[in-house]
């Protein structure tokens, strides 16, 4: 049972550090080194009114996009609860997005992790806004 306790604590921890340098990397403004350390080759990135992309390659072409036409400053993610299952865990959470001028949008969202090389990586993100 302590091994089990350890090994999710340690799960999380990587998790965590993951989100993190994705909130920081955004901020330099290098999106697409962000994404690229952060989601899975074969990603599914889910955005709200538009169709299901694949592939982390993809999802850097989605989020320097994004930034671009929104005016993406800075992304601040908040884990609400996470559950691992094996090399797979799923996180519930709110994410900020912080646009040129301040303006700030506030959303929720859901990540399937899957561990990638060793590291835990984002494989499926959906998000959306209550408005």
């Amino acid at each position: 049972m302590e091994h089990l306790v350890q090994q999710h604590d340690t799960a999380q921890q990587a998790i965590d550090a993951t989100n993190r340098r994705f909130e920081a990397t955004f901020l330099t403004g290098d999106h697409a080194r962000a994404v690229r350390e952060t989601y899975t080759r074969d990603a599914r990135v889910l955005p709200p009114g538009a169709p299901p992309l694949r592939g982390r390659e993809t999802a850097v072409q989605f989020w320097e996009a994004a930034a671009q036409q929104l005016g993406i400053r800075e992304v601040r993610l908040e884990t609400v609860d996470l559950e691992l299952h094996g090399n797979h865990a799923h996180e519930i959470g709110q994410g900020t997005l912080v646009l040129d001028g301040g303006q700030q949008v506030v959303a929720k969202y859901v990540v399937i992790w899957k561990q990638e090389d060793g590291e835990w990586r984002w494989d499926v993100d959906i998000w959306n806004t209550d408005t």
